[in-house]
């Protein structure tokens, strides 16, 4: 597993696959949170709608998104796709896009447009320009592509979910892969900081062995000297008491001579 997380080729795959995922979610959720916070407003002059039902397929599928512009309602004519408000013939509060069939021209509310879904057999309730919220500009490609895959179960479990669980257990054993190599430089740098203190003790008791055996061999010389001084002296004593033995053994010897000689003298 070490192996695996350190090689060079997976590394790049995976930081790939790790970016487009992330780059796929960011976008998709960009689109989402545009829609909801918009609350369906123009943004620099455009909309984002997604397509619900089927009155334009062919034309724009189901979870198709399509970019809706900002128009001039004066400027359309028939043909045209567009997006507007319905207010009612069951229309009421929704936002719908469809083909414009017919624009007829009035006095007192100005243009009235009449609208019909490509695959729509009946036609929609006549509106005012007021209800226009502008012209379809074209599909989202990107955006709808996402859509329809996240929509999908199948997309949704191959594109979000089987990605989302290998992210997690590649991130997770990645962790538990460096929690182990940390362990184990610890070990490392804890094993060699005892190798470290072991050997500064030994050096310090041969320090210490050496200072006392020194001491000792000093002891010994001066114990050996004392003893030598010791000897000598006691040889020093013993040369002066022979020596004074001597001196007194000769002074001795000398009456004896005397009254040998006398003794002599006398017999004659």
């Amino acid at each position: 597993m070490k192996k695996l997380f350190n090689s060079k080729g997976f590394k790049m795959f995976y930081t790939l696959f790790r970016v487009c995922f992330v780059l796929m979610i960011v976008v998709y959720l960009s689109f989402i949170l545009i829609q909801r916070l918009s609350g369906n407003k123009s943004i620099m002059g455009y909309r984002l709608f997604n397509v619900a039902t089927g009155s334009m397929a062919g034309v724009y599928d189901v979870n198709d998104v399509i970019a809706i512009k900002d128009c001039d309602t004066k400027k359309l004519k028939v043909g045209d796709d567009i997006a507007y408000r319905g207010e009612k013939g069951g229309f009421e509060g929704l936002l719908v896009t469809h083909r414009i069939i017919k624009i007829e021209p009035t006095e007192d509310r100005g243009l009235l447009f009449t609208t019909q879904g490509v695959k729509s057999s009946t036609v929609d309730p006549k509106i005012g320009e007021s209800q226009i919220l502008g012209k379809v500009v074209g599909v989202v490609p990107v955006i709808s592509s996402l859509n329809h895959i996240i929509k999908s179960q199948l997309g949704f479990f191959l594109l979000v979910f089987l990605p989302l669980v290998i992210i997690i257990m590649l991130e997770v054993l990645q962790t538990i892969t460096e929690i182990k190599l940390e362990k184990n430089e610890i070990r490392k740098i804890e094993k060699k900081d005892n190798k470290k203190t072991k050997d500064k003790k030994e050096d310090k008791e041969k320090q210490e062995d050496d200072k006392k055996g020194s001491k000792e061999k000093e002891t010994k010389k001066k114990e050996d000297k004392k003893e030598e001084k010791v000897v000598e002296d006691k040889k020093s004593k013993i040369e002066k008491e022979d020596k004074e033995k001597s001196s007194n053994d000769t002074i001795d010897d000398g009456p004896k001579i005397l009254e040998v000689i006398d003794d002599d003298i006398e017999i004659l």
